[in-house]
């Protein structure tokens, strides 16, 4: 442990700058325990605080612009990849969808504030396509603020940071090992959590070709897409005469449908998190008959790559390059 403490005493801005860099690429490396020993060292004096934060924005703003590009390039698309990545992937895109839809460009300020958004709010940018200046003006003043602020706490807090520090050093290596503890149950609980999920989708679950056949035999359910308003806007395309609401309007706006109704929910999220939430809170409402459509839009466009999404009038949309 001290061997780390005085590597970092003496290359403080530059594993800052690697940390966050890594981090921003998609390493689940979390960059505020550097930022707070650098605040410290530079409340003794041993850092030079201005340039750990340049250096930390730098680090930030390579990596963002390089997921802001690939978000251009490939669309929406690129937020399955980033999810996957996500320690929570099942809710990252609607979350991060939903605070771009309501903050557009300013969201970038905050979002580093926000587990799991700050990843997949770049891509995200790139892919609603916003223009590069202003994603790098916003991208670079939200992490100003945020690593600022957490250099800021570092400083203020130099005492206790430094007690934290003189008390790991005191246990060594056990140190290490109760961090990575903690670190993996966090990750094992979310591994769990997913599972519940997963196991959920997969006993209510309905496919494309049952959902085809039930089309054919003029037996169609109440189709429902709950993507969020901006991945709807990225993506126009959808299933024929499916209704569109956020997961939060699911309750108020299908309060009068029949609860024998059958219904069928889709999205466009890794596990179909957003089907399988509007699901259960229907079932919880006392609805018999509602499912996930498993794979969501991605799987009723490979079976139907021609005639499947359709505007109001039931014409068939463009795909988009």
């Amino acid at each position: 442990m001290q061997q780390l403490i005085d590597l970092f005493d003496q290359h403080g801005p530059l594993l800052v700058f690697i940390n966050i860099l890594l981090e921003q690429l998609g390493v689940p490396l979390p960059a505020i325990p550097g930022l707070l020993v650098a605040g410290a060292l530079s409340a003794d004096g041993r850092l030079y605080w201005p340039t750990v934060l340049i250096l930390a924005v730098l680090a930030s703003g390579m990596a963002n612009f390089v997921w802001f590009l690939a978000g251009r390039r490939f669309g929406i698309r690129i937020l399955a990849l980033m999810c996957r990545i996500s320690i929570s992937p099942d809710s990252c895109v609607s979350r991060t969808s939903n605070a771009f839809t309501r903050w557009g460009a300013a969201s970038l300020l905050v979002a580093r504030f926000i587990p799991g958004l700050s990843s997949v709010a770049s891509p995200l940018a790139g892919a609603m396509g916003l223009p590069a200046g202003r994603f790098v003006l916003f991208d670079t003043l939200g992490t100003t603020i945020w690593a600022g602020s957490a250099i800021a706490a570092g400083a203020l807090l130099h005492r206790q940071v430094d007690a934290v520090i003189t008390a790991l050093e005191s246990i060594g290596s056990l140190a290490l090992l109760v961090i990575v503890s903690l670190f993996a149950l966090y990750i094992t609980y979310r591994w769990l959590e997913r599972q519940t999920l997963l196991r959920f989708v997969r006993k209510h679950r309905i496919d494309v070709v049952e959902l085809r056949r039930l089309f054919d035999k003029g037996q169609a359910p109440l189709i429902v897409d709950v993507r969020s308003a901006s991945l709807r806007e990225g993506d126009p395309r959808r299933i024929p005469g499916a209704l569109e609401m956020e997961l939060e309007e699911v309750r108020h706006m299908l309060a009068d449908v029949p609860k024998d109704r059958e219904i069928v929910f889709y999205c466009s999220c890794p596990n179909e998190a957003s089907a399988a939430k509007a699901t259960r809170l229907l079932q919880q409402q006392g609805y018999t008959k509602v499912r996930p459509l498993i794979g969501g839009l991605d799987a009723w466009l490979a079976e139907h790559p021609q005639a499947d999404a359709a505007n109001d009038d039931g014409q068939p949309l463009n795909h988009p390059a």
